[in-house]
């Protein structure tokens, strides 16, 4: 185990960038401004769905995409195959991410949300959808393991695709008519939760896809990395509180009438967070993961892919659902406490990890 280099002993919040160390709080302005515009604008929702993608008005759909192809430009696909080399890592991560992630949020949101149906489909929504993206930002200022991370991110954008319908069928349809929970109050198809996500992930992954070989190919992987990706960065936190702003002046009476709803939604989340990144680590602690691999399979397996989370909720549920509402209470919690993990993470490096004299 190498000592921690100078970067290393930056303070957290110091090494985020303005935009990300303050997400946060443009979270919370973008809900007021979105409460102060369905104020002024009572008939915002009918001019929104003059013009739809999918089922989805075209201005949140365009909010939506910008969201997720700065994330998924920034994925390292040519490394997917290099995790192979580490089947503990790779099996581990599948199994805390695609198993045990979305039964427990599923759990949770039953335990803590069983009599507010629509906010608790919004958070096993939000269980399915593992992270693809701020997780690189908090694994590395874990000292976490970035090439490990690099692949797990790129796994996760191919599993998505390919699993996210077939889980959110088997959650919100199949599973609780099994358990004898109520399901009269869903309406959900396996083709609706598919197109969703193929226009809402599939369109921007290959567009990342496609703009990665692009750029690495004619300008090379520093001007990619240290020019392009910096240039596209913003914009997907540009999208994101575009969206919040939109559902925000759709949903204001709601929330303004019922403001311990939001309360109650963001209680589980918090539970889920802590316990997933908790466990997580255990289990990496339990296998001999050295720190950097384990930081890594912790806040891959804790984090979610919130953006897609919205989309879905969206395209599914209508933009003023209570389905929306729960995705966006999603990283306005998951930010503050996927910061607060990191210096656990760091904590733990000292206690479990002992730097060699």
């Amino acid at each position: 185990m190498t000592s921690p280099t100078v970067a290393d002993e930056t303070p957290v919040l110091e090494r985020l960038s303005r935009l990300d160390r303050f997400l946060p709080v443009w979270i919370i302005l973008a809900m007021v401004v979105g409460l102060a515009l369905g104020r002024l604008i009572p008939d915002l929702n009918d001019a929104l769905e003059e013009v739809k993608v999918a089922t989805v008005s075209l201005p949140i759909a365009i909010g939506l995409l910008m969201m997720m192809y700065p994330v998924l430009a920034k994925v390292r696909y040519s490394r997917i195959d290099e995790v192979a080399s580490d089947r503990k890592l790779l099996v581990t991560s599948l199994v805390l991410n695609w198993l045990v992630g979305p039964a427990l949020m599923f759990g949770l949101a039953w335990l803590f949300l069983s009599d507010l149906p629509e906010y608790r489909t919004g958070l096993i929504i939000v269980g399915l959808a593992r992270c693809i993206a701020m997780v690189l930002i908090w694994n590395d200022l874990a000292c976490g393991d970035s090439e490990a991370a690099a692949v797990l991110v790129a796994l996760n954008s191919v599993f998505q695709i390919l699993a996210y319908a077939v889980l959110g069928y088997f959650y919100l349809e199949l599973l609780p008519g099994w358990l004898g929970l109520d399901t009269a109050s869903l309406d959900v198809s396996m083709w609706e939760i598919a197109k969703i996500v193929l226009i809402f992930l599939g369109i921007p992954l290959a567009a990342g896809y496609l703009t990665r070989r692009w750029g690495e190919a004619s300008r090379g992987v520093e001007w990619y990395e240290q020019t392009f990706l910096p240039r596209i960065g913003p914009w997907a936190l540009y999208g994101l509180l575009f969206t919040i702003v939109i559902l925000f002046a759709l949903q204001g009476e709601t929330i303004t009438d019922q403001p311990g709803d939001v309360a109650r939604i963001a209680v589980p989340l918090l539970v889920y967070f802590a316990l997933m990144w908790g466990v997580s680590f255990v289990v990496g602690l339990r296998l001999g993961l050295p720190y950097e691999k384990n930081t890594t399979l912790a806040f891959t397996a804790a984090g979610n892919n919130f953006e897609l989370a919205i989309a879905v909720a969206i395209g599914v549920f209508g933009v003023t659902s209570g389905q929306a509402l729960a995705g966006v209470v999603g990283p306005l919690i998951e930010v503050p406490v996927l910061i607060g993990l990191v210096y656990v993470a760091l904590w733990a490096r000292g206690r479990f990890y002992p730097q060699p004299t």
